[in-house]
């Protein structure tokens, strides 16, 4: 009998337990998590991101016009106790996809690891941060003419209200920009 009062007792304390060790993961109180004050600072750098959107995400076609948008929302959030950020996307065509972004303090910039619902190996990765009010990544990759040049993501017009992103093709001396992809986001509309 004393043996099941201890175990029932160690049941009930677990749970308050772990909560107590994942202070900055989300909560109900905090649905997007918070970034852990031991974390690098440049964890904060997304606090302007956090959170949900509408957005309009609007994709270059083969023939080089704008293809119609189409309806997203995005979320991001920290992960990992407050140590990293997440994003996710999910959008009315169906093609959904997400990041997990983690600062590297040595290296002294972001890895971002994208996937999507339409898998690839191994999985792409940007590197890159916070340049003045921007947020900017790049990773290698050649044009499709071979032109040898970087893939660039860049959220910029981040205020209160929403941001802008756009990935283009940057040749090696930044002579051209070629931009594939663009979403534009609000706040408005989105319950928390």
């Amino acid at each position: 009998m004393r043996q099941n009062i201890i175990i029932a007792l160690a049941l009930m304390l677990i749970p308050g337990f772990l909560s107590g060790q994942y202070l900055y993961d989300v909560t109900e109180a905090h649905p997007y998590g918070q970034p852990n004050p031991e974390a690098p600072e440049a964890v904060k750098a997304f606090a302007p991101l956090i959170g949900k959107c509408a957005c309009k995400s609007t994709s270059r076609l083969p023939d080089g016009t704008w293809a119609d948008p189409v309806d997203m929302i995005w979320t991001f959030k920290y992960i990992m106790n407050g140590f990293a950020v997440q994003d996710e996307t999910l959008k009315a065509d169906g093609k959904h996809s997400g990041s997990i972004r983690q600062y590297d303090p040595e290296q002294e910039t972001w890895l971002v690891h994208y996937y999507a619902n339409a898998p690839k190996a191994p999985l792409p990765h940007w590197t890159g941060g916070a340049t003045g009010e921007e947020l900017i990544f790049s990773r290698e990759q050649n044009a499709p003419n071979g032109a040898e040049g970087t893939f660039r993501l860049r959220f910029h017009d981040i205020s209160e209200s929403g941001y802008h992103w756009v990935g283009a093709w940057v040749s090696k001396d930044e002579s051209i920009i070629f931009p594939s992809w663009k979403i534009e986001c609000t706040r408005k509309g989105i319950g928390e």
